[in-house]
């Protein structure tokens, strides 16, 4: 079973209590016996692994394979996943570059097929485990609540994405294509509603020039800058603070109590974890 993250309270305060626990939190969850049976195996097996049949074949290899890109859900639609690794992403044409999905584009240029044979090298290897383990914890904070796990994603995508040395467009593209960048940012920006209805290039423009209004900047990579990237996270988070409403009944309100009471984040979290 894995470690359930802890986060006693909901909107910004709950984003500084997850953000100042994070590193400790991860390392208690990395040691879950689930997670560490999923690397193990990946680890002692990913190197036998010679043709994309061999990787389709073992569930426990591609469970770990598929989760590193976010796409765990997705391990019982074998043909289409098989089909996307097939065809790889030189061509145009290809299977994964007409879905447009940015996680199955990122597994296809990282599983290189050819012919049939599938080659992992070590240096890859460990990145699937590393990115599998994040996803893993990002997706178990969503249990607890889906907004950190929102945050948490699009803190790491939307740095990755403002780093890539994509054009203007490209950026903002491959920013609306992403579900969790796109929540966060229609949020933060306070987008109307039936935005997403928009033909794409009007709604690119409209998030290009919000940005440049709240930070001076209408390219993705105004996001290079952790605190453009923290206000952001900041506004999405108490927008659905706001949209919500504190209530006797919102998760972690005792817990918001206790820390307004003089035991403090620090305090809590020291508490909570020191038995983990």
């Amino acid at each position: 079973m894995a470690y359930t993250p802890v986060i006693p309270v909901d909107g910004l305060a709950g984003w500084s209590f997850l953000k100042s626990t994070q590193e400790r939190q991860t390392e208690i969850f990395d040691r879950s016996p689930d997670i560490q049976r999923d690397v193990d195996y990946f680890n002692e097996n990913i190197g036998s692994v010679e043709t994309l049949d061999d990787l389709m074949s073992d569930r426990k290899l591609l469970k770990v394979a598929l989760g590193a890109f976010g796409l765990g859900e997705e391990i019982n639609k074998g043909a289409f996943v098989r089909k996307v690794l097939a065809e790889g992403t030189a061509d145009r044409s290809a299977f994964a570059v007409r879905l447009n999905n940015p996680d199955y584009l990122d597994m296809a240029r990282s599983l290189v097929v050819s012919d049939g044979a599938l080659s992992i090298d070590e240096s890859t290897r460990d990145t699937i485990v590393s990115q599998y383990k994040e996803q893993a914890f990002e997706e178990e904070v969503g249990t607890v609540n889906n907004n950190m796990r929102l945050a948490l994603n699009f803190e790491r995508e939307m740095t990755e994405l403002a780093n890539g040395g994509l054009s203007e467009n490209a950026g903002w593209f491959k920013a609306m294509a992403s579900v969790p960048i796109r929540t966060v940012l229609e949020a933060a920006f306070n987008m109307p509603t039936g935005f997403s209805q928009l033909d794409l290039d009007r709604q690119k423009e409209e998030l290009a020039d919000k940005a440049n209004s709240l930070f001076g900047g209408k390219s993705v990579e105004i996001f290079q800058d952790s605190e453009v990237l923290d206000n952001t996270i900041r506004k999405f988070l108490l927008k659905a603070q706001l949209d919500q409403g504190p209530s006797a009944t919102t998760p972690g309100f005792a817990a918001l109590s206790i820390l307004g009471g003089g035991l403090g984040s620090a305090g809590i979290a020291n508490l909570l974890l020191s038995n983990s």
